[in-house]
Protein backbone atom coordinates (compact mmCIF):
# COMPACT_ATOMS: atom_id res chain seq x y z
CA UNK A 1 0.00 0.00 0.00
CA UNK A 2 1.56 3.27 -0.56
CA UNK A 3 0.54 5.59 2.08
CA UNK A 4 0.98 9.05 2.37
CA UNK A 5 3.84 10.74 4.68
CA UNK A 6 1.79 12.84 6.30
CA UNK A 7 -1.39 14.01 6.78
CA UNK A 8 -3.62 16.88 8.94
CA UNK A 9 -6.37 15.88 10.89
CA UNK A 10 -8.57 18.94 11.00
CA UNK A 11 -10.80 19.04 13.95
CA UNK A 12 -13.98 21.51 14.41
CA UNK A 13 -13.09 23.57 17.79
CA UNK A 14 -16.02 26.61 18.96
CA UNK A 15 -13.22 29.01 18.11
CA UNK A 16 -12.96 30.62 14.56
CA UNK A 17 -10.66 28.47 13.53
CA UNK A 18 -10.62 24.93 12.85
CA UNK A 19 -7.56 23.46 14.91
CA UNK A 20 -5.22 21.01 12.32
CA UNK A 21 -2.93 18.57 13.54
CA UNK A 22 -0.09 17.25 11.73
CA UNK A 23 0.70 13.27 11.97
CA UNK A 24 3.33 11.03 10.19
CA UNK A 25 3.46 8.07 9.34
CA UNK A 26 4.98 5.38 11.87
CA UNK A 27 6.28 1.69 11.60
CA UNK A 28 3.21 0.27 13.16
CA UNK A 29 -0.16 -0.96 11.98
CA UNK A 30 -3.77 -0.01 13.56
CA UNK A 31 -6.19 -2.89 14.14
CA UNK A 32 -7.48 -2.32 11.19
CA UNK A 33 -4.61 -3.18 9.35
CA UNK A 34 -4.09 0.62 8.14
CA UNK A 35 -1.20 2.54 8.67
CA UNK A 36 -0.62 4.49 11.88
CA UNK A 37 0.68 8.37 12.10
CA UNK A 38 1.10 10.09 14.88
CA UNK A 39 1.60 13.87 15.80
CA UNK A 40 5.50 15.37 17.25
CA UNK A 41 4.67 14.66 20.81
CA UNK A 42 3.28 11.09 19.88
CA UNK A 43 0.01 12.04 21.82
CA UNK A 44 -1.89 12.17 18.92
CA UNK A 45 -2.41 8.75 17.20
CA UNK A 46 -4.63 7.92 14.14
CA UNK A 47 -5.22 4.66 12.41
CA UNK A 48 -5.74 6.28 8.63
CA UNK A 49 -7.51 3.98 5.59
CA UNK A 50 -6.40 4.05 1.92
CA UNK A 51 -9.99 5.95 1.40
CA UNK A 52 -9.42 8.55 4.21
CA UNK A 53 -11.17 6.92 6.84
CA UNK A 54 -9.99 8.23 10.46
CA UNK A 55 -9.95 6.01 13.88
CA UNK A 56 -8.35 7.90 16.87
CA UNK A 57 -5.94 5.38 19.05
CA UNK A 58 -5.56 6.55 22.54
CA UNK A 59 -1.87 7.12 23.29
CA UNK A 60 -2.35 6.88 27.20
CA UNK A 61 -4.71 6.26 30.14
CA UNK A 62 -8.21 8.52 30.76
CA UNK A 63 -8.09 9.27 26.83
CA UNK A 64 -11.32 10.26 25.09
CA UNK A 65 -10.02 10.97 21.33
CA UNK A 66 -12.14 12.93 19.16
CA UNK A 67 -12.52 12.07 15.44
CA UNK A 68 -11.59 14.60 13.03
CA UNK A 69 -14.21 16.04 10.44
CA UNK A 70 -11.22 15.44 7.69
CA UNK A 71 -7.29 13.85 7.03
CA UNK A 72 -6.47 15.35 4.58
CA UNK A 73 -2.50 14.22 3.03
CA UNK A 74 0.35 16.55 2.80
CA UNK A 75 2.05 16.68 -0.60
CA UNK A 76 5.91 16.47 -0.39
CA UNK A 77 6.99 19.97 1.68
CA UNK A 78 3.42 21.39 3.16
CA UNK A 79 4.55 19.76 6.58
CA UNK A 80 4.04 21.69 9.32
CA UNK A 81 1.42 23.98 7.48
CA UNK A 82 -1.76 25.06 9.66
CA UNK A 83 -2.72 27.95 8.11
CA UNK A 84 -5.97 25.82 6.40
Amino acid sequence: MNCPESYELIFRTTAAEDDVVVVHLTARSGAGGYPVYEDESGIVRAEVSERGEVRMLASGGHQAPRVPLLARPLTHGAAGRTDQ
